[in-house]
């Protein structure tokens, strides 16, 4: 059973933030991840920045190129993580890698060893082939570390059935096709059918991200069945307008986490 949101009050959804490595420049980061854990917040999804996501919209993807010509390439984020994990209370991280930007040149087990080796508590491939999902999942096991597999609440049964069986660490459930930074559109009905269908097959927490934006977001989510909620643009842009006017980004983050309590308690 995966330790992802495990030690969260079965009253209190979950929750996951997304961040680019290297945006904030990773000694903020760690600052970041260390509020981030001393508030238990669950996850952090850590991504090893690549160009051009076409499952991203305009403010991820500027988060991604400040993070690239900053420097921060994998190497440089395994080196980062492996100094701070060890540290970590309660946040766990998901380390994000894109399979034609990051994977690809590597060899499968070599680049999934060296993610288990950095520390991280599970890892999530972006843009994964189907074809090479069966040698992904070979070297995850192989190595100990948890996977992340994703499906959208739109997915062919059979899509979402593989992606219960293979996911180790939690389910990542795209409550709606399109680029990162929109809001919860998707009929609430929809998600509510597609997070019966998986909570009866997957044995792992289930996390509903694209559009989650505020508290009013994570309590529909938590009411709909979700086990968590991922934030992914609208934390991002905080990170953006703190860079942007020289402000303090742990305290504008930490700020941005009060408006995402869905009740009396915050993170």
């Amino acid at each position: 059973m995966s330790g992802f949101f495990a030690r969260r009050p079965p009253d209190r959804p979950g929750l996951a933030v997304f961040l680019n490595a290297g945006d904030p420049p990773l000694p903020v980061l760690a600052d970041l991840m260390r509020m981030l854990d001393d508030r238990r917040v669950d996850c952090l999804e850590l991504a090893v920045p690549f160009p051009d996501s076409v499952t991203d919209g305009a403010v991820i993807r500027r988060s991604a190129r400040r993070a690239l010509a900053g420097g921060a390439g994998l190497d440089e984020v395994l080196d980062f993580l492996g100094g701070i994990q060890p540290r970590l209370r309660h946040l766990r991280v998901a380390l994000l890698a894109d399979w034609s930007h990051t994977v690809r040149p590597l060899s499968m087990p070599g680049f999934v060893r060296r993610v288990a080796d950095s520390g991280a508590d599970g890892l999530l491939v972006h843009g994964l082939p189907p074809r090479l999902r069966a040698s992904c999942l070979e070297a995850v096991r192989e190595a100990g570390l948890p996977l992340v597999a994703t499906c959208y609440a739109t997915s062919a049964a059979e899509v979402k059935a593989e992606a219960a069986e293979c996911a180790s660490a939690y389910l990542y459930l795209v409550a709606h096709y399109g680029r990162s930074g929109g809001t919860l559109t998707t009929g609430h009905q929809e998600l509510a059918t597609a997070l019966s269908v998986l909570r009866k097959a997957a044995t792992v927490p289930i996390a509903v991200g694209f559009g989650v934006r505020s508290g009013a977001d994570i309590a529909v989510l938590h009411g709909l069945g979700a086990d968590a909620a991922v934030v992914g643009s609208a934390g991002v842009a905080r990170v953006e307008h703190a860079l942007a006017e020289r402000a303090d980004v742990v305290e504008e983050f930490q700020a941005f986490l009060h408006t995402l309590s869905p009740c009396s308690a915050s993170w």
